[in-house]
């Protein structure tokens, strides 16, 4: 009979265990990090409104909470082609340039070495040294006028389509997974105040937060749901009495907070009212991101502490006569003693849940 090493049945038992009981009831984290993180945000004008001290305060309030902010805006980067930068791109088509194309390497190297303000916000913290290793990323108001049907699926065929925006983030997702040492959080496109294509809008934003990663198996991807806070006193995303709650009012799938009657980029107060749901949420992902990292360190850990070729001994047809139970010694306690590790790292694997709201109860209901 061939024998299977010991290190690959720990890891694929440590892997093959589901969420259980204990992640529902493992309270989500909403204390900032204690040391500051570097943290770089892609965007346009809204991003840059609700980083502004004067509007949104996100630059602010995420150093409050310890993170230390860069930025990317128009003019921003590496060439894309001979008449803009990468900076320049950043509807939902675009995502597959910036992760999942060619030329991702060189864009991701600037990226995450990226330590500039390329918007206005105050910034409070020193600079800590090192890469960005949480990525927020958001498109604009006009890629939620997507055409299509709300439950398209996934679509190659480029365009600013329910299909395609789909297939974009199943795609980049590819690219995430690859980087368990980033966190990579995706900002909902806002509103509009148009509601030719709201239905549209909803759905697309209801995949992400229900579907899209519903089998990633890792920690390091989050969404925030901007687009639902924008649409009313009602709406929401954050968390509430220990659990995230994302609250849905039908009939308000369009822009609350317009600044103007033709102007769709959000109003102060509804990026004030984003940033206070936001940041509780984002310390919630980092502290989900931590615990999955642990988890993937304690499995290669234990791995690397069982001795090369163990494995269980092939079972014997024969019958063998009862023999007196005797204490385990450093031979044939190996076995167990090398898989008492394995079940430390079980009790943490609910920390780091697949769930993309990290093991918490998960509140979705319409008002």
């Amino acid at each position: 009979m061939k024998r299977i090493p010991l290190a690959v049945l720990a890891l694929a038992l440590l892997f093959s265990l589901p969420p259980t009981a204990v992640s529902a009831r493992q309270a989500p984290d909403a204390t900032p990090p204690t040391a500051p993180v570097k943290l770089v945000f892609i965007h346009h004008s809204t991003g840059e409104h609700w980083l502004a001290d004067d509007d949104g305060g996100l630059g602010l309030a995420l150093a409050q909470n310890h993170y230390f902010v860069s930025d990317t805006n128009y003019g921003w980067g590496p060439a894309y082609d001979d008449s803009s930068t990468i900076g320049d791109h950043t509807d939902i088509p675009d995502w597959l340039a910036w992760f999942r194309s060619d030329r991702t390497d060189e864009y991701m190297q600037a990226l995450f070495n990226e330590s500039g303000q390329n918007s206005a916000y105050t910034r409070t913290l020193a600079d800590p040294g090192g890469e960005n290793v949480i990525v927020l990323f958001k498109s604009c108001f006009p890629n939620s006028a997507l055409e299509g049907s709300p439950d398209d699926p996934p679509d190659p065929l480029v365009g600013l389509t329910v299909g395609h925006a789909k297939y974009v983030y199943t795609e980049i997702l590819k690219y995430f997974a690859a980087h368990p040492e980033k966190l990579f959080v995706v900002i909902t496109a806002p509103p509009l105040q148009d509601g030719t294509y709201a239905a549209n809008a909803r759905a697309f934003n209801d995949w992400l937060l229900d579907d899209w990663l519903k089998d990633y198996p890792s920690a390091n991807v989050a969404v925030f749901d901007f687009y639902t806070v924008l649409t009313g006193p009602e709406a929401h995303h954050r968390l509430l009495g220990g659990q995230i709650q994302h609250v849905t009012v039908p009939g308000m799938d369009t822009e609350f907070y317009p600044t103007g009657p033709d102007d769709d980029h959000p109003s102060p107060a509804g990026n004030r009212k984003a940033t206070a749901e936001f940041l509780p949420l984002l310390n919630v992902f980092y502290h989900r991101w931590q615990a999955g990292l642990a988890v993937q360190s304690a499995a290669v850990a234990t791995a690397s502490a069982i001795p090369s070729g163990s494995s269980p001994e092939p079972a014997d047809p024969t019958p063998v006569p009862a023999q007196p139970t005797a204490a385990p010694t450093a031979s044939n306690g190996l076995g167990c003693l090398a898989l008492l590790p394995l079940a430390l790292v079980a009790l943490l694997l609910p920390l780091a849940s697949n769930s993309p709201f990290g093991g918490t109860i998960f509140f979705r209901r319409r008002k």
